[in-house]
């Protein structure tokens, strides 16, 4: 396997700028970029709250990026404020056309440009679902997605099904991820190379029928496994 070199903080944070300016969706114009120890903060403005996610997944994407904290403020311009009114229609129809999302399942509530959904689903991709459906519209600033996971089915396999899954999937290690399970509560613990791998798991955690609740312990370590 080809040697992978540990990147200094200062070599970390010159890659981050060089993703966050290759990003088409990002000015990059009002953002700022420090690193410690691996872990990246991410602050200044954002004209967007999609810019602003977009600027959090690409720095994902960036080899050796151990975790992020992301410090940056939604700054719209002023062709961009809808009042909260506008928001909130536009918000309720687009989760009403999406075919993801029981009819009258989730309520929307906005207060100065942030969201909140509320409500509840039987399925995590249900939830999930819901926030991508309003994330890129004009006005907001922020979203909090405090629906609630009610699943209709037993628990009694949950963690059998997803270990199962991690087994079939070709992004996972299933040998480096442990799966504990306490009623319709899922804990994710062990190590994955890159964010890619952390957010599948998480993924099929939430896939799995029953599940209520799941706890991501999973670290993040570029160069575990790798040798020259």
């Amino acid at each position: 396997m080809t040697a992978i070199i540990e990147k200094t903080d200062t070599d970390l944070k010159m890659d981050v700028l060089a993703e966050l300016e290759f990003e088409p969706s990002v000015d990059i114009t009002d953002l700022g970029v420090l690193v410690k120890d691996g872990v990246v903060t991410l602050n200044g403005r954002a004209s967007s709250y999609g810019e602003k996610l977009n600027a959090v997944r690409a720095t994902k994407r960036v080899a050796g990026v151990l975790a992020i904290a992301d410090d940056i403020k939604v700054n719209l311009p002023e062709f961009g404020q809808h009042t909260d009114s506008e928001i909130a229609t536009f918000a309720a129809n687009h989760i009403n056309w999406s075919t993801e999302i029981p009819a009258g399942a989730v309520k929307v509530v906005v207060r100065d440009g942030r969201i909140t959904l509320e409500g509840t689903v039987e399925w995590g991709y249900q939830k999930h679902a819901a926030e991508m459906a309003v994330q890129d519209l004009a006005g907001v600033k922020d979203i909090s997605n405090e629906i609630k996971i009610n699943p209709s089915l037993t628990a009694s396999a949950i963690g059998t099904d997803i270990e199962s899954a991690i087994r079939r999937n070709a992004m996972l290690d299933d040998s480096a991820i442990q799966v504990e399970t306490s009623g319709s509560t899922v804990v994710l613990r062990g190590k994955v190379h890159n964010h890619a791998e952390l957010e599948e798991a998480v993924r099929v955690a939430w896939a799995a029928p029953g599940v209520h609740t799941v706890d991501n312990q999973l670290k993040v370590d570029w160069f575990w496994g790798l040798s020259d």
